[in-house]
């Protein structure tokens, strides 16, 4: 997707920029996006302490691409059991190829936040994509192959080596930070011990769970609130008018709601609102353009014959904005004496999101040495408002003149 042209979420590496949501952000913004991935951990926080593996369930692309398989596998005949697939060999022939166009779509996919895929397939037919980009492609590419091919549901068990308890793994990490994190008040799909007396030994439920779990032994790992097995209970019950015996509850001791009020999970929503907040004010706050000074390399300052002294900078500006902006230069003294400023820094036209370099000189009064002029360098758009400061020092000179 584009907005006004630009893409809706693409790290340009050649010109250091990220473009986000129709605005442009060069690196020196990048800032904002630490405080964005604070509140997104902040979120990812939440939402565990709230709703379990719920995301395991619902939105982990692992899953996704699980789904996607086995989905596909039962479309062509495949028996799909527990995560277990039973094929022929012309249905694993089958089964392969879609492995391979899945991965091959997931690489590219991932490379389009660096290449826009307007100029991706442009590249591709042209054969210019370049070789990080065939290298990224075939590296993802290789490894979602071989989770597809070979590992699928295994993400989400435990891998006990020798059938010993005490030496399980978890492929998974998230698996093992959510049992860190599970809460009294997180939501959880459980097989209610109270209405255990209707369970007709079916084994719907344990017949439908993807990780291959039975839900009636109690809370496992491995359940990744995927909803399989209450949607299996309830549709058995409802051939004899009863209600479903497994469902989502907040917590084990049936508080409801209320669960999620205790301490733990306020202090991270508290958290949470103060750095949304700052977000919103560092977002609203955000200067319209910038100006970065540095002396110039190899270009000593000098004494005119008039006893003023000229000092050579070059200058960083950038145009935050998406729109055309016409900006200039103008320097003070500290107690507000105007400096005159050499170059051509009056009226440049930057479009949206454009950076330009320039050079120019301050001419000012000769400084003494050890005690160095501070001059007020600023940024302005032409109607009187300043957008960006910047203080230049100037030191005194070398026995030299113009």
């Amino acid at each position: 997707m584009r907005i006004d042209g630009r893409s809706l979420l693409r790290l340009d590496i050649p010109t250091l920029s990220l473009q986000a949501f129709g605005e442009t952000f060069r690196i020196e913004e990048l800032y904002l996006f630490l405080l964005l991935g604070l509140v997104l951990v902040l979120v990812f926080l939440l939402l565990t302490l709230v709703l379990g593996r719920a995301w395991c369930g619902w939105a982990c692309p692992q899953t996704t691409l699980t789904d996607a398989a086995e989905g596909l596998a039962r479309l062509i005949g495949v028996k799909v059991e527990a995560g277990k697939m039973t094929a022929s060999t012309g249905q694993k022939v089958l089964l392969q190829l879609f492995y391979i166009g899945l991965s091959l779509l997931f690489a590219a996919n991932l490379t389009w936040y660096f290449v826009s895929p307007y100029d991706f397939f442009a590249r591709l037919s042209e054969g210019a994509l370049g070789g990080g980009v065939l290298l990224t492609l075939g590296v993802v590419g290789g490894a979602v192959y071989l989770n597809l091919a070979l590992v699928r549901r295994l993400m989400c068990k435990e891998f006990c080596p020798y059938g010993r308890r005490l030496m399980c793994k978890e492929f998974c990490p998230y698996g093992r930070f959510q049992t860190v994190l599970v809460d009294p008040g997180t939501l959880t799909l459980r097989f209610h011990p109270d209405e255990a007396h209707r369970c007709i030994g079916c084994g719907a439920c344990a017949r439908s769970c993807p990780t291959g779990i039975d839900i009636r032994r109690g809370y496992q790992i491995e359940c990744i609130n995927c909803g399989r097995c209450l949607d299996a209970c309830r549709q058995v019950m409802a051939r004899r008018q009863q209600p479903g015996i497994i469902r989502y509850t907040f917590g084990l001791q049936g508080r409801g709601l209320k669960a999620l009020l205790n301490p733990r999970l306020l202090l991270v929503a508290l958290v949470f609102a103060g750095l949304s907040a700052g977000l919103v004010v560092a977002m609203v706050g955000r200067p319209e353009a910038s100006l970065k000074l540095a002396r110039a390399a190899g270009a000593a300052s000098r004494v005119l014959a008039d006893g003023r002294q000229v000092t050579f900078f070059n200058g960083f500006v950038t145009n935050r904005l998406q729109q055309e902006r016409v900006l200039s230069l103008a320097a003070t003294l500290e107690d507000g004496t105007p400096v005159e400023v050499k170059g051509p820094v009056f009226n440049i036209a930057l479009g949206g999101g454009e950076k330009e370099r320039f050079n120019f000189a301050l001419v000012s009064p000769q400084a003494v040495p050890g005690s160095p002029l501070r001059v007020q360098v600023a940024l302005d758009n032409g109607r009187g408002e300043t957008l960006a400061r910047e203080q230049a020092f100037i030191t005194a000179p070398k026995d030299n003149k113009l």
